[in-house]
């Protein structure tokens, strides 16, 4: 009995002594090196997954980011390679999505619509930009594994450093400072893309890297981005603006009429935006001050653009809130469609409602990110910790006050004649819609004279276009094209 008593004991004293907390290394730096096949030629190239501190104004560590950095190897010199700096969006999501199924050089094992295919893993990206740029997948604080480092026991960290438009985008740019400098990467043409929210980021963080860290860009690229000086501010235009994208997703779920649904797509948006801009905006702009049959004239006009009923239109008083659509237009076939992306499905617990259960697409994506991403960390890049990896982290609260970010990235493009952007939209994502994504380049300077700097893409899926096989290949090359005609060479900087 003493014996097994004496067991027990070292068993628990092994357990204590070995036992540690689970936290984040401030800094790290694991480097693997791989070769990827684009576009038909072998690309080497070296992988260095790790984090880099925050620190406050007296130098304190204050959170540490986790990112991914992809560098071609058989490039020497550095001054003439661009950089892509990558971010998601959220507020809080990871940097996942575009790293694996967008411009990295491994992406999800996915059909070639989109869907979730198992066993879950990854493959290479045949149509990667790693080719023509080096790129950095950075991660946000609280979310992959990045987090906030409470060094002070008698101190926290205050989260509003982090959690707010203005507050991530200064601490953010400061980030980017220090790993261009450890990196040797001054000289090279530099690049944002930010997705959804990153759109905002990213529109902040060109001014903020140029007036606070002199540093300059050649671009942006807002990959379905958000623009919360329309989203958040509503009233008729961004309501008005929702048509094409309702449009869009009918005539993918066939639910328009006969005569729209013989044509292709893209024959049908240009006379929806024309009537958005010429009948529908100015309608709502009367509010109940519009005449009963001029009311009734446009609600039929919209439900045939859109495969909702006159009735229903007229209900809402031609404001159709998209989060309605996503649970009426199919409501009469048991399913709701995605918002993120309305090629997707749902089943509800009931027909009835006014918005659905849950976002169909956001779920299967889940289903095949979230453990491509968990494994390729550390299977394949050999980063291993305890932590747990967050698509989604705590940024709650969020300050969205004082946004100014769409006037500040024309005040960067004023200030930086190099300086162009690229839009990149999903004709059926009805979260930031691609109308609306048109409407934010065309509102970006008032004065047009640097729309030749501005560009648009759209393509055949949602949110995140390049989930779509055909997408993954024209959006990375219209990617490529932007690079290379925005890295000139021997050109003054100069109007």
């Amino acid at each position: 009995m003493k014996n097994y008593a004496s067991l027990i004991l070292a068993f628990f004293f092994v357990v204590i002594t070995t036992a540690q907390d689970r936290k984040l290394e401030i800094e790290s730096a694991i480097k693997t090196k791989h070769t990827v096949t684009i576009k038909g030629k072998v690309v080497p190239y070296s992988a260095t997954a790790g984090t880099q501190p925050v620190w406050d104004k007296d130098g304190k560590v204050i959170a540490s980011l986790f990112y991914t950095y992809y560098k071609r190897s058989d490039i020497k010199n550095d001054a003439i390679r661009p950089l892509i700096i990558s971010f998601n969006g959220g507020p809080g999501s990871a940097s996942v999505w575009m790293h694996i199924a967008y411009t990295g050089p491994q992406i999800l094992k996915i059909d070639d619509e989109g869907y979730p295919v198992q066993p879950y893993g990854i493959k290479e990206n045949p149509y990667s930009i790693l080719d023509v740029a080096d790129i950095v997948f950075i991660n946000p604080v609280n979310t992959g594994y990045s987090r906030i480092i409470n060094a002070d026991k008698d101190k926290k960290v205050d989260r509003k450093q982090f959690f707010g438009i203005n507050a991530d985008i200064k601490y953010l740019a400061e980030w980017v400072n220090t790993f261009v400098t450890k990196n040797n990467r001054w000289r090279s043409p530099k690049y944002l893309i930010g997705e959804s929210y990153g759109g905002t980021r990213v529109s902040g963080l060109a001014l903020e890297l140029q007036n606070k860290q002199w540093m300059y860009l050649n671009g942006v690229i807002l990959v379905s981005p958000a623009d919360y000086k329309v989203l958040r501010t509503g009233g008729p235009v961004s309501s008005a603006l929702n048509l094409p994208y309702f449009t869009a997703a009918a005539w993918y779920q066939k639910a328009l009429s006969a005569d729209l649904q013989q044509k292709d797509l893209l024959e049908i948006l240009p006379e929806v935006e024309k009537y958005t801009i010429e009948e529908v905006i100015p309608a709502l702009t009367k509010g109940g001050f519009l005449n009963e049959a001029k009311k009734k004239e446009v609600a039929a006009k919209m439900s045939y653009y859109s495969g909702l009923s006159e009735k229903a239109i007229l209900q809402n008083n031609l404001v159709v809130p998209t989060s309605f659509f996503w649970k009426e237009l199919k409501r009469d076939k048991g399913f709701t469609i995605g918002r993120l992306d309305s090629r997707y499905l749902g089943i509800d617990k009931k027909d009835t409602g006014i918005r659905p259960d849950y976002s169909a697409e956001l779920t299967s994506w889940l289903h095949s990110f979230t453990p491509a991403i968990n494994y390729y960390i550390r299977e394949h890049l050999n980063y291993k910790t305890d932590i747990k990896y967050n698509m989604f982290g705590n940024v709650r609260p969020w300050d969205n006050s004082k946004d100014n970010t769409r006037d500040n990235l024309r005040q960067a493009m004023a200030q930086n004649p190099y300086l162009n952007v690229l839009f990149q939209s999903g004709y059926y994502d009805g979260a930031t819609t691609y109308f609306n994504a048109k409407y934010t380049m065309w509102q970006i300077d008032p004065s047009g004279k640097l729309k030749d700097r501005l560009n648009f893409h759209g393509y055949r899926s949602g949110h995140m276009m390049y989930l779509r096989y055909k997408d993954l290949e024209a959006a990375n090359e219209h990617l490529r094209e932007f690079i290379k005609k925005t890295t000139p060479k021997d050109t003054s900087a100069k109007y």
